[in-house]
């Protein structure tokens, strides 16, 4: 039997860079409800990406991070406005996000170059009239333009707020152009570069979005034990905040075993001839190793020869949300044809930031080998 490589293997800060941040929770017995340890990794994170620490608020994950951005930057639905428009190509987490807050989703199809939204495009949508939010999502991470969004939240006056997913570990060289006025929620769950196991955050630079943010991670409490807006109970614990803090000391280090991966990945598929068709940083976070087939049929050659291999892959969005069986009827355009080519043709290939050449050459072969 041939020792089989798993598709993600996360690594996070061991156990002995978790402790200096243990025993201060041990000394100051305090564990949720925006403790030390959260708003110091708040901070710290504010300054990684040039911006001011009350603009970042952390939360428990990345769903409850997308709920409370939604809440907090377009409110709930009404009868006029009903729809949240989502991109198909994405994990269903943005779907049931949006569906919490009480939205219906409408899912519209991805460009083929960008795989996210058209901002301009959309300006142009017969759905738009009857939407209270829409939701642009950075694709395995790939980051999504503020000014875009800003342009169309002003042409339209329809609010966006955008799922940032697994991008924080992308925009950390160039946040401006990511991070501003438009609440951005990032996952920071175990499988993403920046992870912690499981938390998220909303970023916005515009201070009562951010205050409605953080009263809806917070049952609705601005300055008062009332429940005063839509809300949830999506706070980030002091043990999580503690792996964000530990893995903020070491962020460079890790970054660097990663672009090792990322470069060894590029240099096999080179070899192969098949670089052009293989997606990882610095176009999408490190967690990812994609590997574009040019059809259906090809990915299922691709698919059924790593499985021989032993070798794990994942179609990470499927054939797009409104494939999954709770949202088979919901709203959406009558063709999402760049999402249904796109989710049975990009292969997530395996990634860890230790994983060594010898796997990864093996991976590059058995896809090079069964490619046509």
């Amino acid at each position: 039997m041939k020792k089989k490589i798993p598709v993600l293997r996360p690594k996070l800060p061991d156990a002995q860079s978790l402790l200096p941040y243990l025993l201060r929770t041990d000394e100051s017995r305090i564990y949720s409800n925006f403790g030390p340890l959260a708003v110091e990794f708040q901070s710290r994170l504010a300054m990684l990406l040039g911006v001011a620490p009350e603009s970042v608020i952390s939360a428990s994950c990345g769903t409850n991070a997308l709920i409370a951005a939604i809440l907090g930057g377009a409110g709930v639905p009404t009868n006029s406005r009903p729809y949240a428009i989502i991109p198909s190509f994405t994990f269903v987490a943005t779907a049931i996000a949006a569906e919490r807050c009480g939205f219906q989703p409408y899912f519209v199809d991805v460009d083929p170059n960008s795989w996210t939204l058209d901002a301009f495009k959309m300006l142009e949508h017969p759905i738009l009239d009857h939407a209270g939010v829409i939701i642009p999502v950075a694709p395995f991470g790939r980051p999504v333009l503020q000014q875009d969004w800003l342009a169309f939240r002003e042409r339209s006056g329809v609010p966006a707020v955008i799922d940032a997913g697994a991008s924080l570990s992308c925009i950390i060289d160039d946040s401006h152009s990511f991070i501003g006025s438009i609440p951005t929620a990032f996952s920071l769950h175990a499988t993403k570069s920046f992870g912690i196991g499981e938390g998220g955050c909303v970023i916005s630079t515009e201070g009562d979005v951010i205050a409605r943010v953080g009263a809806s991670l917070n049952f609705g409490f601005i300055e008062t034990r009332d429940s005063a807006i839509p809300s949830l109970n999506g706070k980030l614990s002091e043990y999580h905040a503690a792996v964000g803090l530990a893995l903020l000391s070491c962020w460079k280090e890790k970054w660097a075993t990663v672009s090792r991966v990322v470069r060894c990945y590029r240099d096999e598929f080179g070899r192969h001839g098949l670089s052009e068709r293989f997606f990882s940083l610095p176009q999408i976070d490190g967690s990812y190793a994609l590997f574009l087939c040019g059809t259906g049929k090809e990915a299922g050659q691709i698919m059924s020869a790593l499985e021989r291999d032993c070798i794990d892959f994942r179609l990470w969005y499927g054939a797009g949300v409104h494939r999954h069986t709770h949202f088979l009827n919901a709203a959406r355009d009558d063709h999402l044809p760049v999402t249904e080519r796109l989710g049975c043709t990009l292969i997530g290939l395996p990634m860890a930031p230790d994983l060594q050449l010898p796997d990864i050459a093996r991976v590059a072969a058995v896809v090079s080998s069964t490619q046509y």
